[in-house]
């Protein structure tokens, strides 16, 4: 006869000895990957438990995904802070949580003064069985029509007539800016 699983406890929070940090749930946390030459994983801890003598602590992460790790990889928009927040859901042991992270919206990473390590953003969800975003769609910038990168520099141009009649194409990546004006004065 199978010997019956002992139950387990919910708990609100618990400390990471290693890491002398208190994990809620809610938190989002970085976690160790088993190949140590590869970064760290990124989740959100979703639930908190624990055996009856209260060791043997185990968390339900549901993770995040960095764009080279989805199905279309990364592309040209994705910035170098850019995580996906999944569908996929382990359970671990907390032992392997090494740090707290921020995983801020897309919005307010933008406004942020400074970046640090720990600071990542999610402008996108993402079912890990089908590779599908939701949103699926987001506004683009520029000649080159593509969304916004926070690690390119954008410039606003006012003065030109072709860029003024469309929505967002007053924004232009300095990059794209600075290939239309040696064009324009090439002209000259």
């Amino acid at each position: 006869m199978a010997k019956a699983k002992a139950p387990r406890r919910p708990l609100e929070s618990c400390t990471i000895k290693h890491i002398n940090k208190t994990i809620n749930a809610g938190d989002c946390v970085l976690m160790r990957p088993a190949d140590q030459s590869n970064p760290q994983y990124v989740a959100r801890i979703e639930r908190i438990d624990a055996d009856a003598r209260g060791g043997n602590v185990k968390v339900l992460a549901r993770w995040y995904y960095r764009p080279e790790e989805s199905i279309g990889g990364r592309r040209q928009f994705h910035g170098s802070k850019e995580l996906f927040l999944s569908d996929h859901y382990d359970v671990q042991s907390a032992d392997t949580i090494e740090g707290k992270c921020t995983v801020h919206s897309f919005k307010s990473y933008t406004k942020l003064d400074s970046v640090v390590n720990d600071d990542f953003f999610c402008r996108f969800e993402y079912n890990s069985s089908t590779g599908a975003f939701n949103p699926d769609r987001v506004a683009v910038y520029c000649k080159c029509e593509m969304p916004y990168n926070p690690d390119d520099l954008m410039v606003q141009c006012e003065d030109c007539s072709d860029c003024r009649s469309l929505k967002n194409w007053n924004w232009y990546y300095f990059s794209c800016h600075f290939q239309l004006e040696q064009k324009w004065l090439k002209k000259f």
